[in-house]
């Protein structure tokens, strides 16, 4: 059944990319027109995670399966047999595994042998082999079963002809003091050329003639061969890049020998996590072969989770929907001009809205909350199915009243042979599989890399012992492609998504409810490298830990200086702070009361519960418990107030795991327009932004500075 992968069009339609470098619609329906002839670029999806590679390359896979030869592999994931010999490297062991997989028989036409492949193979498996051990060159050989099946399946799956190699190998071992890997290698070939190969298939022997050194002799070639892999270093590497060419010559073979015409459409190679050094290892000697001028009917499919990987430096480069129709991709004198990049763009809300349509066809959601999740996620396609799927399931009495930050604290079904999990950590460790992410919550609090550094050494003390935590937590950021303090950014994890998910998991997972103590102290700690003053770092942890006055204090203090852009952005910056949410709260967010003018629900303050100081501001400012300083005038009242109901319209509408209120928007307008006549110099963009901010929001952007401001900054 074909998946359901929204805004994936391009690639996936019967007139999309994949069909027309493959020529084959889906399912083999029909032929397409090739659209760069017999020279197909190596096509490399481009995107950090949760973009949706894996689940392209996947759909590929179960569109064509079955009616072109197609094989898959994650290249970060090639799990070495026990106890291998020093034949098996990564690459070989893929090696084996993509002929595996592509010799099944597709419609219309006969399963591709690999004899070339398998010959390669065998030569270098002997390199480990010795006298005194007889049983690894058992299994070494037991392993090479099912590629040799490819060749002959009747005799390449029985056991018959590992006992005959075995008795060669003796005897050569026999007639030589000191074996050589190319002695061992002759000596395996011979056995199975006579043992599992046929007379038609002996010629492929030849094709390793054209080996260095071998002279056209097909023998000595793969003596050579086996000589090179066991000496390592370089020449190991040009030995496997002949046995990735052995690989491309038996597909070829099969499209070009005595059948040749009853095959349609390409094969397919579908190489995922191909940033791994063993995806340069595959795709490199192709690109090689093929700026030299051999041509091989290949079409390689890869996902790379780098945009900027060095081997792309030469690439044609492209977006997603640009390819819909046509993708050109110029081949220049580099050979990595052989690579057309194409960059995995973000789901559009309307691809969004369709996610949540299909999981919620009742509609029995806010209608709002596609929208907001697709803010949250950027529209990177894992977080929006996730959250989907966590909305379709969520309890009907919760469904009215969901937000994102409500989903992240549901469970979902992943599988049903399973329970449902956590959607938050499951969607964390999607995104970023770290084996402690702890660590990286607590720096998710920090602003860039200077606080971070501090709040390592002040929180993680015992995560110290091999180096600076800040450093590997953002080396490993930018490794997993997640830009760690990206220019214009306040917040040392950049992404608004991951942030959240370890903010998330820094307040929920520490077992320790309601106090949040890891919350806490992470804040405080902060809190405190920005003090003592009221700047809007340390204002903006105070909103963190829900204490709001100082900073309607200083806004109020600060409202008469000329700079009215810096107090605006300011603001903006303030009420930027992760709210301090409880887990499975189902009423009314309190900060909308506030910003309403109205008492919060329950007497409960803008945290999400009772003042812990009782009845003072627990930051310390001798608030008397109706939040008002003492000996304001009645002017600086009416200020205080109406700053305070910004601040907290600023926070709410802001929150990107909040939902949206028209309400509190038209309330945001009319406080910064009667703000406007209060300032004596400033009134000019204080109206400005009651006019721009409230349309900023409800275009889902953040308020922008200055107000109108095109790019949103």
């Amino acid at each position: 059944m074909d998946r359901e992968l929204y805004g994936r069009e391009a690639a996936l339609d019967d007139g999309g990319l994949v069909a027309r470098l493959c020529g084959l619609t889906r399912h083999g329906v029909a032929r397409v027109a090739y659209e760069h002839g017999d020279d197909p670029p190596v096509t490399v999806f481009t995107g950090g995670r949760g973009t949706g590679k894996t689940a392209l390359l996947k759909e590929v896979r179960n569109r064509y399966r079955g009616y072109t030869p197609l094989a898959l592999l994650d290249c970060g994931h090639v799990e070495p047999p026990a106890d291998h010999g020093p034949g098996w490297t990564p690459l070989t062991g893929a090696l084996a595994e993509l002929a595996v997989q592509f010799s099944p028989k597709v419609l219309g036409a006969a399963p591709v042998r690999f004899p070339r492949l398998s010959l390669g193979l065998v030569a270098v498996a002997a390199i480990g082999w010795s006298r005194e051990d007889d049983e690894r060159a058992r299994r070494d050989l037991q392993r090479l079963g099912p590629l040799l099946a490819t060749v002959d399946a009747a005799r390449g799956a029985a056991a018959h002809w590992v006992g005959k190699v075995l008795t060669k190998l003796a005897a050569t071992f026999a007639e030589t003091a000191a074996p050589l890997a190319g002695l061992l290698a002759e000596a395996t070939v011979e056995t199975v050329l006579e043992e599992v190969f046929g007379r038609m298939q002996r010629s492929a022997e030849g094709w390793y003639g054209g080996y260095r050194n071998a002279g056209g002799r097909g023998k000595a070639g793969l003596q050579q061969l086996a000589n090179d892999f066991e000496q390592g270093g370089r020449r190991r590497g040009e030995a496997e890049a002949f046995l990735v060419g052995a690989l491309t010559e038996d597909l070829l073979h099969a499209y070009t020998g005595f059948r040749r015409g009853s095959r349609i459409g390409r094969p397919l190679l579908l190489l995922d996590d191909a940033h791994e050094p063993l995806g340069r290892q595959l795709v490199e000697p192709i690109l090689r072969a093929r700026a030299e001028g051999r041509r091989d009917r290949l079409v390689v499919l890869a996902a790379s989770r780098v945009r900027d990987h060095e081997a792309l430096r030469q690439a044609t480069r492209l977006r997603l929907p640009e390819t819909a129709h046509r993708a050109p991709c110029p081949r220049g004198t580099s050979v990595g001009s052989g690579i057309l990049a194409v960059e995995l763009t973000p789901l559009s809300p309307a691809q969004t809205r369709g996610a949540f349509d299909r999981y919620d066809p009742a509609g029995r959601t806010p209608a709002e909350l596609s929208r907001a999740v697709h803010r949250l996620t950027g529209g990177r396609p894992l977080g929006v199915v996730l959250l989907g799927r966590a909305a379709g399931e969520a309890p009907a009495h919760l469904k009215p009243r969901l937000t994102p930050g409500a989903l992240l604290d549901l469970t979902v079904e992943l599988r049903e042979d399973a329970p449902p999990v956590p959607v938050a950590p499951a969607l964390l460790a999607e995104l970023l599989p770290v084996s402690r992410p702890g660590p990286y919550a607590v720096l998710a609090a920090a602003h860039d890399e200077e606080s971070a550094r501090m709040l390592a050494h002040a929180r993680l003390p015992s995560e110290s012992l091999d180096g600076d935590v800040a450093l590997r937590v953002r080396d490993r950021l930018r490794a997993e492609d997640w830009a760690a303090s990206a220019p214009g950014s306040r917040h040392f994890v950049a992404d608004p998504l991951l942030r959240a998910l370890l903010l998330h998991r820094l307040r929920f997972e520490d077992g320790d409810h309601p106090r949040y103590a890891a919350w806490h102290a992470v804040h405080e700690t902060l809190r405190r490298h920005y003090g003592p003053g009221p700047g809007p770092y340390r204002l903006h942890h105070d909103l963190a830990l829900g204490r709001t006055e100082d900073a309607v204090t200083h806004l109020r203090t600060t409202f008469p200086e000329p700079d009215v852009l810096g107090w605006l952005g300011k603001l903006r910056f303030v009420a930027s702070a992760p709210y301090p949410r409880e887990r499975g709260a189902t009423g009314p967010d309190p900060r909308r009361a506030v910003a309403l003018g109205q008492a919060p629900a329950g007497g409960r303050d803008p945290a999400g519960g009772r003042d812990p100081a009782g009845g003072r501001d627990p930051a310390g400012g001798g608030a008397p418990a109706d939040g008002l300083p003492a000996g304001l005038d009645a002017d600086a009242v009416e200020l205080h107030l109406s700053l305070r109901r910004l601040l907290h319209a600023v926070w709410l509408l802001t929150d990107p795991l909040a939902l949206p209120d028209d309400e509190v928007a038209d309330r945001l307008a009319h406080e910064l327009r009667r703000l406007s006549g209060r300032h004596l110099s400033g009134s000019g963009s204080l109206w400005d932004a009651a006019t721009h901010w409230p349309r900023d929001i409800r275009a889902w952007r953040e308020p922008s500075l200055p107000p109108g401001r095109e790019d949103g900054v």
